[in-house]
């Protein structure tokens, strides 16, 4: 099958923004820059990026196959807040936030909060799912080995996934509420979620 005119021309443009995401992978980005264009949001001294209430954006189409073979499409989640963390299982500071997210997970579950992964630059499912198996993780991951959803799922001028690992928590309307570009603490990542579990 042939690409398209238009298909060929974008392929640049697509394979360019996958490299720049593999180049920053793991890459203990302090989450200072943003997605591009006016972004609306404040970023403080730990390096997580807040969007007010007022000036958040809806992601685009993050959907897929998860790991375990099951279909997921993360606007079916609207009226949760939803945790949506890039990892690979080859990254290490993925298996140093890894105990974390299973904790708050568990424990914010009843108050509403879904976590989904975006399992990224894994060739096959096998080390994920091992990964998933050793640190115990529950929550389900979307399988994106070339991180298309990555890409097409965060809209320019909103806060995107730019290193692994990175955290994006959605409000309860699906809209990009915060960001963080490295590993976090149980600390760090209650701190991105409940202002939106307070929010009503």
């Amino acid at each position: 099958m042939s690409l398209s005119r238009a298909s060929r021309a974008a392929l640049p443009t697509a394979l360019l923004a996958v490299g720049t995401l593999v180049l920053s992978g793991c890459s203990g980005d302090t989450g200072k820059s943003g997605g591009g264009g006016d972004t609306n949001f404040v970023t403080d001294t730990g390096g997580i990026s807040t969007v007010a209430y007022g000036k958040r954006k809806p992601t685009g189409e993050i959907s897929g196959e998860t790991l375990e073979g099951k279909r997921l499409d993360v606007a079916d989640l609207k009226g949760k807040i939803v945790v949506l963390n890039a990892w690979g299982s080859w990254c290490a500071p993925c298996r140093a936030e890894a105990p974390n997210l299973v904790k708050v997970s568990n424990d914010l579950k009843s108050k509403g909060v879904e976590f989904v992964g975006l399992n990224t630059r894994d060739p096959n499912k096998g080390s994920a799912i091992a990964f998933e198996k050793d640190y115990n993780v529950k929550f389900p991951s979307l399988y994106d080995p070339a991180g298309a959803l990555i890409l097409s799922g965060f809209p320019k001028g909103t806060l995107t996934p730019q290193s692994i690992p990175s955290t994006v928590v959605l409000d309860r309307e699906g809209k990009i509420a915060a960001r963080a570009l490295m590993a976090l603490s149980e600390k760090q990542l209650r701190k991105m979620i409940d202002p939106l579990v307070a929010e009503k």
